[in-house]
């Protein structure tokens, strides 16, 4: 009896399948920029582990005294990552046209992109026992709330120093194009057209306080996040793109397959922050 394998099936049992590093396809996607990459993994029910220390204090000891012993604690999180998908289905004559695979390719990125971000920050915690998809940022237990920034950047600044008096360092500041327009409409004073960020004919950088800015629709209405990426730890997988002629072979359609495979979660949700931004007065 002769053995199937993948050289004498149809394509449909083994489709072409393409892997990219997700930093060089998608490397705009927050879950890159804005979380520590930890590993990787495949499933979803496999989890991440990842170790770290909470640190018992230190102090003085005298000439000739003896040390007492410290007792940091060692503990650890686990992220569990969910699957994000694309399955676009057209007919072979279109996908042999001019230009049809490269601009279906920076579809499925786009597409792969926005629901990553999406997921990222809004994500609904998962119902116990299920663990996965993880949920995103604005849902996790326990980060701060710092309230409105409002009129000018005081509220910023108090966020930023918690963090920083939480033990940690903000590195980003997650804002939705709302929030960031905000912010550029407060004036230097009362009366002044001049923006305190200095838009106008010079634009502002997309920094605040020296921490580097980034502006996602992911976040809605005016929204923003101060992060400590270190206290967000994350897995990411490849992005994997699959074509197959054969599985819609009756239609005569090609099938073209994208998957990406990620998690993320808060280590310490003291050093993450969320905000709103109120507009300024008309």
């Amino acid at each position: 009896m002769a053995t199937e394998t993948t050289s004498t099936s149809s394509k449909a049992w083994s489709p072409d399948l393409t892997t990219f590093v997700a930093s060089e396809v998608i490397g705009s996607a927050l879950v890159l920029n804005a979380s520590t990459v930890a590993g990787r993994i495949e499933g979803d029910e496999p989890v991440l582990r990842v170790a770290y220390v909470n640190d018992d204090t230190a102090d003085f000891v005298a000439e000739g005294d003896e040390i007492p012993e410290g007792d940091p604690v060692l503990s650890e999180v686990t992220v569990a990552t969910g699957k994000v998908a694309q399955l676009v289905r057209l007919s072979r004559e279109q996908y042999v046209q001019s230009n049809a695979a490269q601009m279906l390719s920076d579809s499925v990125r786009r597409a792969v992109i926005k629901r990553a971000d999406e997921a990222f920050i809004n994500q609904a915690a998962p119902t116990s026992p299920a663990i996965t998809p993880p949920a995103g940022l604005l849902n996790v237990a326990g980060i701060t709330s710092g309230g409105a920034v409002d009129g000018d950047l005081d509220g910023l600044v108090d966020i930023v120093a918690g963090i920083s008096a939480a033990g940690g360092a903000a590195t980003h500041i997650l804002l939705s194009p709302t929030a960031w327009a905000s912010l550029r409409k407060i004036k230097v004073g009362t009366g002044s057209a001049q923006s305190l960020l200095g838009a106008g004919t010079t634009d502002a950088t997309t920094s605040l306080l020296g921490v580097p800015v980034l502006v996602s629709n992911a976040l809605t209405g005016s929204n923003g996040l101060v992060i400590d990426r270190s206290a967000v730890v994350s897995a990411v997988g490849d992005v994997q793109v699959a074509t197959s002629s054969d599985v819609y072979f009756a239609s005569d359609s090609v099938g073209l397959r994208c998957t990406f495979r990620f998690g993320a979660t808060v280590v310490r949700p003291d050093r993450v922050a969320s905000f709103t931004v109120t507009a300024p007065a008309e």
